[in-house]
C-alpha cells in the first residue's frame, strides 16, 4: 500500500487549491474523438490546469500520450435496471487505471451496481489490487461521509448533486454541500464540480472549503456554449423551421 500512499500525498501536493478542467463529448458530437479530447486536455495543461477528468479507455490513453498533469479517468456505462453509470464495477476501474488514469472515480453513492458489487468492495479492489487513490462522485452529504468513513474513498467529489432523484431541484452549484462536507470530514480533500459555470463560482467554492474545483461544460462544453448563445439570438427567437 505504499505505493497508493506515495500517490496520494503527490496528488494532494500537485491539486490543493488548482483547477481540475473535465474534457469530454457527448455522443455523437464532432468532438467526441480521442485525439480532439486530448487536444483539449493538453490546452488545460498549458493554461494552468493541475489535472484532468477524462470518460473512457481510448480517451485516457489519447490524453495520457500529450499531458503530464494527472488524470482522473472514468468508464461512462448504462446498464439496463440501473441508475449507477460512473465506473459501475470493478472491471471498469481497471480499464480505466490500466489505459494511464492516476486515479479513478465511481459512483459514491449507495445504489444498487449492475455486478452487486458494493462501493466499499470496489474501493478496496482498486486499492490493493491497482494501487490507486478513489475519488466518489456523490449528490449528498450522507452520502460523501459514508464513501469516506465507511467504504474507504480517498477524495470526495460533489459531481452527482443535482443528477439524482432526491436533489434534482439543486440548479447552480452545490457550495451548501461542499460546506458540509468539508466540515465533516476535515481529513479527506472535497473536490466540488457540477455547474460551475464562471471564476466566480470557482472562488465561492474555494471560500466554501473546497480542495479542488472540477469545472467541465463551461471551459470544454463547445456543444453547450454555442446553443447557450444562439439561443439568445433574435434568429433562435423567431427561427420555427425545427
Amino acid at each position: 500500500m505504499r505505493k497508493l500512499e506515495e500517490k496520494m500525498a503527490h496528488l494532494v501536493a500537485r491539486w490543493r487549491g488548482g483547477l481540475i478542467v473535465s474534457c469530454q463529448a457527448a455522443a455523437g458530437s464532432p468532438l467526441a474523438h480521442p485525439e480532439i479530447i486530448a487536444a483539449l486536455a493538453l490546452t488545460a495543461e498549458r493554461n494552468g490546469a493541475v489535472g484532468v477528468r477524462i470518460d473512457g479507455p481510448a480517451n485516457i490513453r489519447a490524453v495520457r500520450a500529450r499531458v503530464s498533469i494527472p488524470i482522473l479517468g472514468i468508464e461512462k456505462i448504462a446498464h439496463d435496471g440501473f441508475d449507477v453509470y460512473i465506473t459501475p464495477t470493478f472491471a471498469s476501474a481497471a480499464r480505466v487505471v490500466r489505459s494511464g488514469a492516476d486515479l479513478v472515480a465511481l459512483d459514491g453513492t449507495s445504489r444498487p451496481r449492475p455486478s452487486g458489487e458494493t462501493l466499499k468492495q470496489i474501493i478496496a479492489r482498486v486499492h490493493e489490487e491497482l494501487e490507486t487513490p478513489v475519488v466518489a462522485d456523490v449528490a449528498t452529504q450522507t452520502e460523501g461521509v459514508a464513501a469516506a468513513e465507511e467504504c474507504g474513498a480517498d477524495f470526495i467529489s460533489t459531481t452527482l448533486s443535482g443528477y439524482t432523484p432526491e436533489t434534482r431541484d439543486r440548479r447552480g452549484p452545490d457550495f451548501e454541500l461542499v460546506e458540509k462536507l468539508s466540515a465533516r470530514l476535515p481529513h479527506t480533500p472535497i473536490i466540488c464540480e457540477g455547474r460551475l459555470h464562471s471564476p466566480e463560482d470557482v472562488r465561492r467554492a474555494f471560500d466554501c472549503g473546497a480542495f479542488a474545483v472540477c469545472v467541465g461544460t463551461a471551459i470544454t462544453g463547445i456543444d453547450w456554449l454555442v446553443r447557450r448563445y444562439v439561443a439568445a439570438t433574435p434568429k433562435s427567437a423567431t427561427d420555427t423551421s425545427e
